[in-house]
Order: C-alpha cells, then sequence, then structure tokens
C-alpha cells in the first residue's frame, strides 16, 4: 500500500531537495546584484516579490518592493491576501531585495522545520500505534 502513497512520494521529493548542500541554494539570488550594474538592479527592485510557503492561502506570508515618489523603497509584508501590510524602510534597491529574500528564506527555513518536526511525530506516533494494540 506505501508503494502508491502520495505523501511517501512527495516527502521523498521534499526530502532530496533538502538535502541539496546550502551552496547550490545560495546563488540563486547572488548572480543579480553581482553580474548587472547597480542602476538596472534598482530599476528592477520595484515590483520584486516573494511569497512564503505553506499549504493555506489565508496565512501566507508575501514581501512585496515599491517604491515611492522620491526614489525610495519600501518592502510590503502581507499576511494572506486582504491584510494591511506592515512596511519597512526607505532603503536603497538592493537592500529591499535582499530584505524580501532573506524574509522569504527564513519564512521556508522555519516551514521545513516544523513540517519535519510534524512528520517526524506523526512518525513516531504511528510505530507506537501499530506495535500496541489498543483496540
Amino acid at each position: 500500500m506505501s508503494q502508491d502513497d502520495p505523501t511517501d512520494h512527495a516527502l521523498a521529493t521534499i526530502a532530496s531537495i533538502l538535502h541539496q548542500p546550502e551552496g547550490d541554494r545560495e546563488p540563486e539570488a547572488a548572480p543579480v546584484a553581482e553580474d548587472k550594474p547597480l542602476a538596472p538592479a534598482m530599476a528592477e527592485a520595484d515590483g520584486y516579490s516573494k511569497v512564503g510557503p505553506g499549504p493555506i492561502a489565508a496565512i501566507r506570508f508575501k514581501w512585496t518592493v515599491r517604491r515611492d515618489d522620491d526614489g525610495h523603497f519600501y518592502v510590503d509584508e502581507t499576511i494572506g491576501e486582504n491584510s494591511a501590510p506592515i512596511v519597512n524602510g526607505p532603503m536603497s534597491g538592493e537592500a529591499a531585495v535582499r530584505l524580501v529574500d532573506a524574509r522569504e528564506s527564513d519564512a521556508r527555513l522555519r516551514f521545513e522545520q516544523l513540517r519535519n518536526e510534524m512528520t517526524g511525530r506523526a512518525a513516531a506516533a504511528g510505530l507506537g500505534h501499530s506495535e500496541g494494540d489498543e483496540a
């Protein structure tokens, strides 16, 4: 039965992603700042956005960079679709992008830790129930 269980396949996929060395994950955001001149990076910062992990959209975090009329950048952090944003700024475009990346990375790490803890507890609870015959 467990061979066809989609949860097993999903957990195996997640585990393979999580077991990648940290060095393999970091370069995704770094080339933007290193390969492009500062001015284009600042222009691209406006509208830069990331969404946190999680199965429920109503409690999912979202971070969006916006630029005001004076050229200052702000990061709007929201929870769900209809919440009022928590505003961080003013800051440079580069700092705003770094803040969004850091917040999303922290949220993903916490989510993965929580999921691993819950999966570990569920597995331990499953082992305990299968060994003991409580029926």
